[in-house]
């Protein structure tokens, strides 16, 4: 029996032979990012407890296999994903979604994570404490995890809650003598072995005693005070920032994480939503800094919308809008199973276009009337810019005060959203992330390359709307901007013309956020598109001295031992 025979039999005698997917039909979806990347695996192994993940790594350190950790598979940079086919060992990637229990502790205030657990679970796990996780729609809707926006400092959207980030965390790492160890920095008493701490985990068997409660942190409980800072020269969150990189947090995959305890939040008693247009960018600016510097009450959220990206949204996203709306977020999961399921097939059998399922989709939408309420496409005619803004409890009253003296005296306007209108409302906004690849998906004969940046401006930056040299702007298509406008995260997509290097001009376009103190990528972490800035590799290093996990993160060498 040959290397790959005998690893295949003993990976199925761990999990069972039908969670071990050799067929390159089979592993595709594991195999290829959903926006970015792609390549070979040797397998994928889909365990089905923690103690399963373990055995999986004991066995592919022992054999020098690269493991790559991956939970939703839903990250827009391909970080989760083999990278072409240069590496050199072989790679088993480990999918831990069968793997997404959520323990409830300390009456709701905080909550275990395991690795396949996601952010849609666990708002229905807390809804009946009166409690909502660190981040709610959005990634939410798409079936991300817990544990992935933990290793990838995602998040931030909540503009009182800032990124992801735990140190209380229980994960394994290869170290530099190469012997896997099991790292618990949960802060429960589990026992000793591997075997005795993983198992009395994933079946709860603790008690309330054996929980500490120590000065380690579940959240960033410096954020708001963060956010606030609107005359600091830097960024308020970034994925490079080394003040929030501590074991799971930031690892984007450097380890194997089995489980993580966050902070959970009260939901509020009272929400408004408010809609505000203008066609100044520095109106906007002005509302920023007055509600962050001067309000008493923080805002839930403030997603900014450009009108291009209003009107391609409303396009190009009209199907997963209306799917939502219609089905619920628990539907969308599985409408991008099926749609990768579709894009599988179309593959197999030459005589389909390529994205069919985008395709399909697209002409499908175009029979369903306007979903969009008639005052936010009243504001499309009048406004260039569209900011939703959200406030909840006091903060209501206080906004709606200051809204309306704001407005005598300067250019725009806004609206107080009804429950129906808040809604559709963030919906639009979440959904032009996927106007873009739409776009391009459509059009990809006669378009060039697709380059989505994720750019985080300094805070007292007052010219955030970009304004492009003509020598660069000549060379696009379309642009679509659209962003977290309080934290001055900003995720500014491109379709270049057809014929332009994209990977030149994505340089000149980096060189203009330099040059602005800007730090990228600032949420959706480096993957395998962006390099890593020095506190991130050397996070990386410190973490995975054999470069075992994962190894090509962020441009980084794919050789063990880093050569």
């Amino acid at each position: 029996m040959n290397f790959k025979s005998r690893l295949i039999n003993d990976l199925k005698a761990i999990t069972g032979d039908q969670h071990i997917l050799t067929a390159k039909w089979s592993k595709q979806q594991y195999s290829k990012g959903w926006r970015y990347g792609e390549g070979e695996a040797l397998a994928v192994a889909k365990p089905g407890a923690l103690l399963e993940i373990w055995q999986i790594l004991q066995i592919c350190v022992k054999a020098d296999i690269i493991v790559i950790m991956q939970a939703a598979n839903t990250g827009l940079t391909g970080g989760s994903t083999p990278d072409g086919n240069d590496y050199d060992r072989p790679i088993v990637i480990i999918s831990t979604m069968r793997i997404n229990e959520i323990q409830i502790i300390n009456e709701g205030k905080q909550i275990i994570g395991f690795s396949g657990s996601t952010l849609f679970g666990l708002e229905n796990k807390l809804a009946p404490y009166g409690m909502e996780p660190h981040s709610v729609i959005g990634s939410s809707c798409i079936g991300a995890s817990i544990v992935g926006g933990v290793c990838n400092n995602s998040g931030g959207a909540l503009v009182k809650r800032g990124p992801a980030y735990t140190e209380l965390s229980i994960y394994a790492k290869i170290n530099l003598e190469g012997e896997l160890v099991l790292v618990n920095d949960l802060g429960i008493e589990l026992g000793e072995t591997p075997e005795e701490i993983l198992n009395n985990l994933q079946n709860h068997n603790y008690t309330k005693e054996q929980i500490k409660f120590s000065n380690k942190l579940a959240s960033d409980n410096q954020y708001q005070e963060r956010v606030r800072d609107v005359n600091a020269s830097t960024p308020a969150r970034y994925n490079a920032d080394d003040r929030r990189l501590y074991g799971a947090s930031g690892c984007a995959g450097k380890i194997a994480v089995f489980a993580v305890r966050l902070d959970t939040y009260p939901i509020p008693k009272r929400q408004q939503v408010f809609y505000v247009g203008t066609n100044s960018s520095y109106v906007l600016g002005k509302i920023r800094r007055d509600i962050l510097s001067k309000f008493q009450n923080l805002p839930k959220s403030g997603e900014y919308l450009h009108r291009d990206c209003y009107d391609a949204a409303k396009k190009y996203s009209k199907d997963t809008f209306v799917a939502i709306d219609k089905m619920g977020p628990s539907f969308i999961p599985k409408l991008f199973e099926m749609k990768r399921k579709v894009d599988r097939l179309s593959d197999k059998f030459k005589f389909l276009p390529s994205k069919f399922s985008d395709k399909l989709m697209q002409f499908l939408s175009n029979f369903w009337p306007n979903h969009l309420p008639k005052r936010m496409e009243e504001y499309r005619d009048k406004y260039e810019h569209h900011w939703v803004i959200e406030m909840s409890d006091d903060g209501v009253d206080e906004a709606n005060t200051y809204f309306e003296s704001f407005f005598k005296e300067n250019e725009g306007n806004f609206f107080k959203c009804t429950k129906k209108e808040a809604e559709k409302a963030i919906l639009h906004r979440f959904v032009a992330a996927s106007a873009v690849g739409r776009y391009h998906a459509l059009n990809e004969k006669k378009s060039g390359a697709m380059m989505s940046m994720d750019i985080a401006f300094p805070r007292n930056e007052k010219d955030w709307f970009e304004k492009l040299p003509s020598e660069i702007d000549d060379l696009l298509e379309m642009k679509l901007y659209y962003g977290h406008l309080f934290c001055h995260v900003l995720h500014q997509n491109y379709i270049v013309k057809k014929g332009v290097d994209a990977d030149l001009l994505k340089q000149k376009l980096l060189k203009t956020y330099d040059a602005r103190g800007a730090e990228y990528p600032a949420e959706h972490n480096v993957g395998h598109e962006y390099f890593a800035k020095p506190s991130l590799s050397n996070f990386y290093k410190k973490l995975d001295p054999t470069n075992g996990f994962n190894p090509g993160i962020g441009r980084t060498s794919k050789r063990k031992y880093w050569k």
